[in-house]
């Protein structure tokens, strides 16, 4: 990325940091490369609240990740875009995790427990949550046609953002985006 793009980037976080609340119009002007396929919706959209596998054998729900950012990555073990996606929602993860945001996985369809976990082992994601959708309710209720699928949740559990198709979550814009979102 040139020195007068990161610039621009740096000088529109800065503004959109500076702000009370995320304006819209700011987020959008950090989107660059990957990024330019994030929509930003003009209103939130209220997130499907259906239960999904913890991984743990129990239940949960978006309700769950209320309070903080939450950037939601719908995929699936034969998916190969969400193979070359996955270690840079991983490294998104590492680089801003907090507890104001936080990535999640969610692997909708069939997908078996144990070949989740080698496909993160095979491509050295260790970060993330193996959250499933077996039945693909919540992927319906989401409105998720094709994978991947990734969507934005504000701190109130509202979808303001949705990106279809894979994307370099680790690349500047996406990082410059987050912490605009995240500053207080």
């Amino acid at each position: 990325m040139g020195y007068v793009r990161l610039a621009a980037l740096y000088t529109a976080l800065a503004f959109v940091a500076n702000a009370a609340t995320a304006d819209m119009a700011a987020l959008e002007a950090l989107r660059d490369g990957d990024m330019r396929k994030l929509t930003f919706h003009t209103e939130p959209v209220t997130a499907a609240l259906t239960p999904f596998d913890d991984g743990a054998g129990g239940e949960v729900s978006l309700a769950a990740f209320q309070g903080q950012y939450v950037v939601v990555n719908f995929w699936a073990t034969w998916c190969a875009p969400c193979r070359v996606e996955m270690p840079t929602l991983s490294a998104l993860q590492t680089a801003m995790g907090s507890d104001r945001f936080q990535v999640i996985t969610i692997a909708t369809g069939r997908n078996d427990p144990v070949a989740m976990d080698q496909f993160f082992q095979e491509i050295g994601v260790i970060n993330l949550p193996l959250y499933r959708d077996p039945t693909q309710s919540l992927a319906r209720d989401m409105g998720v046609m094709g994978l991947p699928i990734t969507v934005i949740l504000d701190p109130a559990g509202q979808e303001i953002a949705r990106l279809q198709g894979d994307a370099h979550w680790d690349s500047d814009s996406a990082m410059a985006i987050i912490a605009a979102l995240t500053a207080e």
